[in-house]
């Protein structure tokens, strides 16, 4: 008992709450670019086994941090008796929680199309998402160590699995790819509003938060930009405003990517044209 309560409060280590900005986001911040940088540099022109193993081992270690994060929330130890005390508003369900799920079974999936699906979900919203909480971190970050590590490397391996999947070619830098990872995107957030629908039909939501995907009807909004929608369009409407939404940025994070892609392309070709002798 006693050793497992130990492990329980090693699990719990403390530290100061990061600032944004500070030098614990900002080192996260830039390993994830870096990290999705050499990829680039080292893989150029990655093949499908290789990416399949790539996302199957990124999958599984942040699988593997988001169990231990569940046991941190779940277990706690007062120096003699160890409770249990499950949070509901943490189930690992949220739309950042979505990129492991499906770069797992993107890592898995015999289906050529559907892979290729998977992957254009995790190169235009998952690097969405990531992006967002590596640029805006303002309520993740918590006084422990493990979580906020758990925190960093979950949104920031969104971010260079991004990087790496559209500067390599992998997945277009097309209109094409929002239409190939819309379904998916769809199917999500269906699937999430249909565990806020069980979670307010048991009963769940009398004693516990549960809101995942932040667009469940029954609880108060939360997310910027849709929470203003949330109180005035009725429900089935303003979901389909959520997905218009997430669609649309993705669709600017492939724009934004294509604009760079051109002027990096543009900067090579200028520097790699020899100057003529006088």
């Amino acid at each position: 008992m006693h050793m497992i309560g130990a492990l329980l409060e090693l699990l719990n280590a403390k530290m100061d709450v990061p600032e944004m900005y500070g030098w614990f986001h900002v080192f996260f911040f830039v390993l994830s670019i870096f990290a999705g940088i050499v990829l680039c540099r080292r893989c150029p022109k990655p093949d499908e086994a290789f990416i399949r193993k790539l996302l199957l081992i990124i999958s599984l270690t942040v699988m593997a941090l988001e169990v231990y994060k569940q046991i941190n929330f779940s277990f706690r130890y007062d120096g003699e008796t160890i409770s249990f005390d499950y949070q509901w508003y943490a189930f690992p369900f949220q739309f950042c929680s979505t990129p492991m799920y499906i770069g797992l079974l993107s890592a898995v999936a015999r289906n050529r199309h559907l892979h290729e699906c998977l992957c254009a979900y995790l190169a235009t919203y998952g690097f969405f998402a990531g992006l967002c909480v590596m640029f805006y971190p303002s309520t993740v970050f918590i006084d422990t160590i493990g979580i906020n590590i758990q925190t960093m490397i979950c949104h920031g391996s969104m971010v260079t699995i991004g990087i790496y999947l559209l500067f390599s070619g992998y997945v277009q830098q097309k209109a094409a790819t929002i239409r190939k990872a819309l379904p998916v995107f769809a199917i999500l957030a269906a699937m999430a509003m249909g565990m806020n629908e069980l979670a307010y039909r048991t009963g769940l939501l009398e004693t516990e938060t549960f809101n995942m995907f932040f667009i469940s009807p029954y609880c108060a909004p939360e997310l910027p930009v849709y929470s203003l929608v949330q109180g005035f369009i009725p429900f089935p409407w303003c979901l389909l405003f959520y997905v218009a939404g997430f669609t649309a940025a993705g669709a600017l994070v492939l724009c934004l990517v294509r604009l760079l892609s051109i002027f990096l392309f543009h900067s090579c070709c200028k520097t790699s044209i020899p100057v003529k002798q006088m």
